[in-house]
């Protein structure tokens, strides 16, 4: 019989993680390198391993090592193990806790053990309970994905939705940045450890959500992240999230795999739409060929979420508004056409340091952003 946890209704709220489901986080951590040569051998998705008793997983993978496996089974100390947790900084909340996402118990192989760090008490209820959404993407976008994941990522913060994501470069970076500005809940799903920041680049993202938002892993702290372990995370976000979004994508990313497990939940899956000639957004819009939701903007995810007309407000009074004075709007349009100041100075008819205030204005209001070359580009809206 498989010893696959589930949820008792008598435990406690605030239960610790049980001594069982605590033994298989740390046995997924100890074979996770086992793992990864079973998977790059016999090209097995890793959800037919994580779903395994822990009898039935070591046979599995531990090879060699099997009687190691064997000998952590039965020595497994979990009050040790909980000491270690607690001296980290890092919670592990289990199948059985009521605190433990509903959501992801619909996937075959949840997770038996979440371990956490950040602002536990605070994050985890929202993501628990609360309406989520996975944005995800490429990590080579264009300007116009990164800018579109950051609106994203700010408008359903200031929305009061869960923004879930995993830590990568480009777009998911951009989305945890949109949320954090955005003032909401920033949870990063990661490959390894919740105190192992992957890829190196983005350990100061990592720590602003600690200080913000919500670390999650299914590998305990310490633990480095293998191959198999980014489509296994990408499981989890679109266990965690009612609808995925995939703002960029090419053919062969990653970002598709989150979208595939959201749709087999039977979860709402959407896409940006991107330049058609463009590599980086073949992914995404073969989505929306297959019938994905179409989104333009963070509107269109919120009325997926609550219903059209029946949605929180999502801009703040006074930001991206529109210009009202026609000057303004004809720099803004030189600005989308892509002709830079010299082209907004002819079709607006003013010399350069009255186009730049304009441009200034346009950049306070949100309108407008600078890239690193000093270029303006249209902010999404």
């Amino acid at each position: 019989m498989s010893d696959r946890a589930v949820r008792p209704l008598e435990l406690a709220e605030a239960q610790p993680a049980c001594p069982a489901c605590l033994r298989r986080g740390f046995l997924v951590g100890l074979l996770s390198a086992r793992i990864a040569g079973v998977l790059d051998s016999r090209e097995r998705n890793p959800g037919g391993l994580l779903a395994l008793s822990d009898d039935d997983f070591v046979r599995a993978v531990a090879g060699p090592d099997r009687d190691d496996a064997e000998r952590f089974l039965e020595t497994f100390d979990a009050a040790e193990a909980r000491h270690g947790l607690e001296y980290q900084g890092v919670e592990a909340v289990c199948q059985h806790s009521r605190r433990y996402p509903a959501r992801l118990l619909q996937l075959v192989d949840a997770p038996r053990v979440l371990f956490l760090a950040g602002q536990v008490a605070d994050r985890l209820p929202g993501l628990a309970r609360g309406p989520a959404v996975a944005l995800v993407g490429t990590r080579h976008p264009s300007p116009y994905g990164l800018e579109m994941a950051r609106s994203l990522g700010r408008g359903l913060a200031r929305a009061g939705v869960v923004v879930v994501s995993g830590l990568a470069l480009g777009i998911d970076a951009a989305a945890h940045v949109g949320c954090l500005d955005g003032g909401g809940s920033a949870v990063a799903v990661l490959g390894g450890g919740p105190d192992v920041p992957y890829p190196r680049t983005n350990r100061a993202l990592h720590s602003q959500i600690a200080r913000a938002g919500l670390l999650v892993s299914e590998m305990p702290p310490g633990s480095r992240p293998y191959r198999w372990s980014f489509p296994a995370r990408n499981r989890i976000m679109a266990g965690l999230a009612e609808a995925t979004v995939v703002v960029e994508a090419a053919e062969a990313s990653g970002s598709l795999i989150t979208s595939d497990f959201a749709t087999d939940l039977g979860r709402v899956v959407a896409a940006v739409p991107g330049e058609a000639t463009s590599t980086r957004a073949r992914g995404s819009n073969s989505l929306l060929r297959a019938g994905a939701a179409v989104v333009n903007g963070v509107e269109d995810i919120v009325e997926e979420l609550f219903g059209v007309g029946n949605h929180p407000e999502v801009r703040e009074p006074g930001t991206n508004d529109e210009p009202v004075d026609p000057v303004s709007r004809v720099v803004l349009a030189a600005v989308e056409a892509g002709t830079g100041v010299d082209g907004a100075c002819r079709s607006a008819g003013l010399p350069a340091n009255e186009v730049r205030a304009i441009l200034s204005r346009l950049e306070e209001s949100g309108n407008v952003r600078r890239d690193a070359l000093g270029a303006y580009t249209r902010a999404a809206p």
